[in-house]
Formats: structure tokens, C-alpha cells, sequence
């Protein structure tokens, strides 16, 4: 899906109908800069705002995910462009996660076999120490590896504003973590909280 012409049928939708920012957050009791991410781009409403959405612009929902209004003669075609759209945004995400998570094992076997080679192998110092450097860059090869793929894998969930976001590679870097969950600042609510970690919408 077009982020940005999305962001623009909503912000063009919201004007004809003589609508704030403000106001229009206010019917969705959420935040002005909410709306501020959806209309320039950086991010889509969650699937729970979606209705309550089109309600409040007097569109539907293939209107919002096409990013224009949809005519009677294409609703159909267009309905099921959406839902491919979604499907394929769901598909590459849950390959992303399976990825990250072959990377981690990889690695872990990979510096596994690395230390024993070095600790129990009679090598000459230089050697071992060889070893040893190339356990840790391969461990750092393959965590950063698994962490990009995973920071792009799905979505985290604000737990104050239930909104889903991804998060800037900093930030997942950054912040302390369970497996299911990390510790992030939402970007619509400024909330600070721990996320939970969303494969799919």
C-alpha cells in the first residue's frame, strides 16, 4: 500500500469535509500528530481506527486503503487489490521473522563451533586469537544481521495508544526487550512503554 497517497486522500478527504487535524483526532480520541503521521506518509491507521475513520471522512475502507474514491463499477477489483496488498505486507513480514530467526540460530552455531575450535585445538597463540576475533565479528555480523530483519518484521503496538508503528533501527537497538515485547517511545502518542511485537495488522 501507497503510505503517501493515502496520507494525502486523507488529509484531502479531511479538508472537504472542513475538518481539523484537531478535530478530527478528537473524533477518534486519539492525537492531533496522529493524524499529522497518517497525512504525511509515515504511517497508516491501525486496523481498530479504520472504521471509525471512513465514519467520520464519509468514506469506506477500500476508499481509504486505494487512496482515492473508488467507483461503483471497480469497488470489486479494487476490494481485492487491498486484500492482496495486506496478504503480501503479511507474508513478506512473517519471512523477515523466520529469517532473523534462522540468522540467530546460524550464528549461535557458528560461534559455538568458532570457541571450541579455540579452546580445545592445540594452535599457536596468533591462531587462537585469530579464531577468537573472527568468533566475535561473526557474532556481531549475525546479530546485526537478525536485528535489522527483525526491527522490519511487522509492527509494534503502543500499549497507551494501541497503535502500531516500526520502530528506527536505533531505537530497536536501544531498547530493553522480552521476546515478545520492547521497550520503545511510541512516535503518535510520545508514550514510552513496552511494545508488543506485531507480525501481521
Amino acid at each position: 500500500m501507497d503510505q503517501i497517497r493515502i496520507g494525502q486522500f486523507i488529509a484531502a478527504t479531511r479538508k472537504a469535509k472542513g475538518l481539523t487535524q484537531r478535530q478530527l483526532a478528537a473524533l477518534l480520541s486519539i492525537s492531533d500528530k496522529t493524524i499529522s503521521k497518517w497525512e504525511t506518509g509515515k504511517g497508516l491507521p491501525d486496523v481498530s481506527l479504520m472504521l471509525p475513520l471512513c465514519g467520520a471522512l464519509g468514506i469506506t475502507v477500500n476508499d481509504l486503503l486505494t487512496g482515492e474514491q473508488v467507483s461503483p463499477s471497480d469497488y470489486q477489483q479494487k476490494a481485492e487489490e487491498n486484500m492482496m496488498d495486506l496478504i503480501k505486507e503479511n507474508q513478506e513480514n512473517k519471512k523477515r521473522f523466520a529469517l532473523s530467526m534462522i540468522t540467530v540460530g546460524i550464528t549461535v552455531v557458528a560461534v559455538a563451533a568458532l570457541v571450541t575450535i579455540a579452546s580445545s585445538l592445540p594452535l599457536p597463540v596468533p591462531a587462537r586469537v585469530a579464531v577468537v576475533v573472527l568468533a566475535f565479528l561473526t557474532a556481531a555480523a549475525g546479530i546485526g544481521t537478525a536485528a535489522v530483519l527483525d526491527a522490519q518484521a511487522g509492527y509494534y503496538e503502543c500499549p497507551a495508544c494501541h497503535e502500531l508503528f516500526v520502530p528506527t533501527l536505533g531505537q530497536y537497538v536501544k531498547g530493553y526487550h522480552t521476546f515478545t515485547k520492547r521497550r520503545l517511545t511510541c512516535p503518535h502518542c510520545g508514550n514510552t512503554g513496552m511494545c508488543r511485537h506485531r507480525i501481521i495488522r
